[in-house]
């Protein structure tokens, strides 16, 4: 039965759950929404296995069954890469009836060496090599070493999920690695035609920072509490929509269409972090106000419940492009530069999925030693 998440996939975007489980995997609700919410891939990251790893005992069998001797993060890349796998399975008829565009399930890799592109490199073959899937989709971080791993490993034929974006500059640095990727691929006369590849473009966060500061103003300045007002809620649109407009003009170049002549496919941009943070705001106005073809919109669970229940579809990525720009002069004209918020952003972020990882290896370890000690 066909939903609103149905004219989401119609209007060119592809909506990806923001989630994994074991339970999910095996008691038919995945299958579910495949089939009933057209949802085409799955992302996850040490956050959500966090999350998924504290609850209940779905895990506890697997862990008690590692080598003695295994390290807590050898025993997350256990069950990470098993759910990873099973599913990639539950997606692997969306895969091939897609002609591999979509059907894929992230995993990430170590927060830890996101400014060592060598160890990213290594770790992301690792992992592929593991999980034994082709529409498994590594993930790796939007900083200046993931990129320069992006280019090596798309040429080397793995799929790519770049997350950690907000700039303009950073996803700007990704496309260009990833075109030199695939050129690179190319040159050595290897088929291109299969790999896959998203920009997670995060989208709220930026909105929560920026709107702090603008009330922070708004206190210090109430004569222009109003023009202040006014601009709250507006930058993280107006950035997606123009790293939309990158996308285009990137990928429609002479080099590009050498490249895709010999089958590759574009980087699609993947809307991250589209759950709304403020409560004032629509509950669903980060999946509503980035419609249109050629991109992934990754939501939670409740955000796809909600726009399942009275999200609206248009094609309103590209809407007012112009209004875009002046959104963000305005903001700098205030003096808030979108430059140095990207930046702390990227560094925020990358902070608390170090964090989630380390508390995630400390979570998986007690409960091994207390497994251990119950058997």
């Amino acid at each position: 039965m066909r939903n609103r998440l149905h004219e989401l996939h119609a209007a060119g975007q592809s909506v990806w759950l923001d989630y994994i489980d074991r339970t999910m995997l095996h008691d038919g609700s995945l299958a579910r929404r495949i089939r009933d919410d057209a949802l085409m891939g799955m992302t996850s990251n040490p956050t959500i296995f966090e999350k998924a790893l504290a609850e209940g005992t779905t895990y506890d069998e697997q862990l008690s069954a590692a080598a003695a001797d295994a390290s807590p993060a050898q025993r997350f890349e256990l069950v990470a890469s098993t759910d990873v796998r099973d599913a990639c399975d539950a997606f692997r008829g969306v895969y091939d009836a897609t002609d591999a565009l979509d059907g894929y399930v992230s995993l990430e890799v170590s927060p830890t060496l996101a400014n060592d592109a060598s160890g990213t490199v290594e770790e992301a073959h690792r992992l592929w090599r593991l999980v034994d899937r082709p529409n498994c989709m590594i993930k790796v971080p939007g900083t200046v070493a993931g990129a320069e791993a992006t280019r090596q490993l798309i040429a080397d034929g793995l799929n790519i999920n770049v997350t950690l974006l907000f700039s303009l500059e950073a996803h700007r640095r990704v496309i260009d690695a990833y075109i030199a990727g695939i050129a690179a691929r190319a040159a050595r006369g290897l088929d291109v035609s299969r790999i896959a590849s998203v920009a997670s473009f995060f989208i709220s966060r930026v909105d929560s920072e920026i709107d702090k500061r603008l009330d922070a103003l708004a206190a210090q300045h109430p004569a222009r509490a109003t023009a202040l007002e006014a601009l709250k809620g507006e930058a993280a649109i107006a950035n997606a929509r123009l790293a939309y407009r990158l996308t285009q003009a990137s990928f429609s170049g002479e080099t590009w269409r050498a490249l895709a002549a010999k089958g590759a496919r574009i980087q699609r941009p993947l809307w991250a972090s589209t759950s709304t943070k403020n409560p004032a705001y629509r509950d669903v106005r980060y999946v509503e106000e980035l419609i249109g073809p050629g991109t992934v919109n990754t939501l939670p669970p409740a955000t796809l419940e909600a726009f399942r229940t009275h999200g609206e579809t248009r094609r309103s990525v590209d809407e007012g492009v112009d209004r875009a720009e002046r959104t963000l002069a305005a903001l700098e004209g205030e003096g808030i530069s979108l430059r140095e918020v990207t930046d702390l952003l990227l560094v925020q972020g990358l902070a608390a999925f170090d964090a989630s990882y380390s508390s995630l290896l400390a979570g998986i370890d007690r409960k091994s030693r207390a497994l251990a000690t119950s058997a």
